[in-house]
């Protein structure tokens, strides 16, 4: 059934309606996440899209809901190979003739999937970007009827992008070889210049943009102070028994020594990094998408487009080389929507690394790009305001700070009210003239009367000196963090580089005196709680509620289950059903059928697949209080 028949002669909310009853039979949810709903009504509708939505944000569904009923072909460009299986499963899971063509196939696998190709049997097909750049494959999709093109990481077309991959430069000819079909271009982290490069190249026309908040509520932040770096790794997951999780790593050579430190307390764990060969690396993936590895210790080569749900928290043991970066590694934690949890381990030799590194980079625009990614990076982990707050600035989205989400926020750090220091600091700039960098400002408020400061006459100024009780530094780190709370902005020349800094809106207001600013001071680390579980469904800023201990035995009674019949049909765990999903039936305790009918994640496919083995496992608990066999 096409979307135009089911809806024809209806109005919008006809067809939203129409829509809300083909998620629940086909995916099992009761309702869209924000802007899933306006997201496939435009490509339905035949309109380009471009989305930056969060990890976790539900992009898969966008084009699955879309492609299950149109007529035609909807192909979809995925950057990882070793992904697509799991990816082509989990569609296959929700009712749709799903398939993929990469390296992995057999050549009698890929003629089978190129003859259900030319016989319509195929409505949603995964390829590489680097087999839709071939010529002779593009010129096979104009027999396909292919009726829509879905770009996944997006964000790798553009050099402006932390992850530029130059095969995917070929997708731009895609609009000039098939001009009248959509395209939905996807990614979880993009800022404002990568989108406007990623609409270029792509040669979207008047595409219906969305840009979701790029708030992850379900993630807690933390940062730390790193002394010995295994250790303390080494202590943190052993806090977490039985959640999966990812270690970053910056050499090979760390990911092998923490994975080894891990594996010597207990810890099903294992090193993933390019120097593997190809099919360790495979292996790593498949037995951890697959619960069978607690911990994966990786450079930053692992991850990208993960599709497992279900991890729980993100460690980083170095300093990351870019905010942007960071984001998205820390959001492959949580994509259920339950409470995970992120921390950054680092120390100032990291910062020495990374810039040996840069020193070496023979291209300016290059080196500099780097230079300014690292800066970011260090005010975020430096800095003593709301971690939230500088992440979301980062992508031009403001947050007020007081998330209770973060450890700055959660009173882990003492903190000190610098209302004045900051007032005097961006007196400071607005009397200089909003035009100076944080050194020129430092030198003024501790009075020291440099040659530029004669120059310009501001050793005459009332700010000269008044800030003389602190040292350069201590100033220096106050304006990373006035500018990391959006108090302050840089401005941006025509050539593109940043200059001095300017007020912003609320910096004007806190020199009015109609804002405080409070800060977290950066003293001894604190040892970091565990998060608590949450409540299925809710994604509030305060701490989540747990469930009760009957509860939870339920939940991990469910989730042997869940294992045990995604081994037998060879599918990852949570193919079968989420974590979310499980934590909802823990809670619930349905008996019969519509009560499972109406837990998150269960449509009318899972419950014919499942239902009878989840029923009878909740039944079974209920009368004895155990697992069953």
């Amino acid at each position: 059934m096409s979307f135009a028949s089911a809806s024809a002669g209806s109005g919008r909310t006809d067809k939203l309606a129409d829509l809300l009853v083909i998620l629940k039979r086909s995916f099992g949810f009761d309702s869209f996440r924000p802007n899933q709903a306006e997201i496939v009504e435009a490509f339905l509708d035949g309109s380009d899209v471009f989305a930056a939505l969060p990890t976790g944000g539900g992009k898969s569904l966008c084009y699955q809901l879309p492609a299950l009923l149109r007529d035609g072909l909807t192909v979809v460009v995925s950057p990882l190979i070793a992904l697509m299986k799991d990816q082509v499963d989990a569609a296959r899971e929700n009712g749709l003739a799903a398939a993929y063509l990469n390296s992995s196939l057999s050549a009698e696998e890929a003629r089978t999937v190129k003859a259900q190709l030319h016989q319509g049997g195929v409505k949603l097909l995964y390829v590489s970007p680097e087999r839709l750049a071939l010529s002779e494959f593009r010129a096979t999709l104009r027999f396909c009827n292919v009726a829509a093109f879905a770009i996944d990481e997006a964000h790798c077309i553009s050099e402006w992008g932390h992850e530029f991959r130059p095969d995917y430069r070929a997708l731009s000819s895609l609009r000039a070889e098939f001009p009248e079909v959509p395209i939905a271009a996807f990614t979880a982290t993009a800022t404002a210049e990568v989108q406007t490069d990623v609409i270029r190249q792509l040669g979207l026309v008047k595409p219906v943009v969305i840009r979701a908040s790029f708030n992850r509520l379900e993630i807690t932040y933390r940062v730390r102070r790193k002394s010995t770096v295994n250790r303390q790794i080494v202590a943190f997951v052993s806090e977490r028994v039985g959640e999966p999780g990812i270690v970053y790593r910056a050499t090979r050579n760390a990911t092998e020594e923490t994975a080894e430190a891990l594996i010597r307390d207990g810890i099903a764990a294992a090193a993933y990094h390019a120097g593997l060969p190809d099919a360790v690396r495979a292996e790593v993936q498949e037995r951890f998408v697959r619960d069978e590895l607690q911990v994966v210790v990786a450079t930053i080569a692992f991850g990208m487009g993960i599709d497992k749900s279900n991890v729980r928290w993100i460690l980083h043991g170095d300093l990351p080389r870019s905010v942007e970066g960071y984001y998205q590694e820390t959001g492959r934690a949580g994509r259920d929507g339950e409470p995970a949890e992120a921390l950054l381990l680092w120390s100032p030799q990291d910062i020495a690394k990374v810039r040996y590194h840069i020193g070496r980079m023979t291209v300016e625009e290059e080196r500099s790009a780097a230079e300014r990614r690292l800066r970011e990076i260090i005010a975020y982990a430096d800095s003593g305001v709301c971690r939230r707050q500088v992440l979301l600035a980062h992508f031009n989205e403001e947050h007020p700070g007081g998330c209770g989400g973060c450890d700055v926020c959660c009173g882990e750090l003492d903190t000190e009210d610098l209302t004045i220091p900051a007032q005097k600091l961006l007196s400071a700039a607005v009397r200089t003239g909003e035009v100076f960098g944080a050194h020129h400002l430092a030198d003024v408020l501790v009075g020291e009367c440099t040659d530029r400061v004669r120059e310009r006459g501001h050793d005459q100024l009332p700010t000269f000196g008044v800030g003389a009780e602190r040292d350069r530094s201590w100033w220096l780190s106050l304006a990373r963090d006035l500018e990391a709370a959006s108090y302050l902005s840089r401005r941006v020349g025509a050539n593109g580089r940043r200059g001095g800094f300017q007020l912003t809106a609320r910096g004007r207001e806190l020199v009015r005196g109609r804002l405080s600013y409070v800060s977290a001071q950066r003293g001894a680390p604190v040892p970091s709680p565990r998060a608590a579980p949450g409540v299925p469904g809710e994604r509030s800023e305060g701490p989540p509620a747990l469930l009760r201990d009957d509860q939870e035995e339920l939940f991990r009674c469910l989730r042997s289950l869940r294992k045990r019949i995604a081994g037998e049909r060879g599918v990852p765990p949570y193919v079968v059903f989420s974590d979310k999903s499980l934590r909802v039936m823990a809670l619930n305790r349905p008996t019969d059928r519509q009560a499972l009918l109406r837990c998150h994640g269960v449509g009318e496919r899972k419950l014919e697949a499942y239902g009878a083995a989840f029923l009878e496992a909740i039944r079974a608990f209920l009368a004895t209080g155990e697992c069953g066999p």
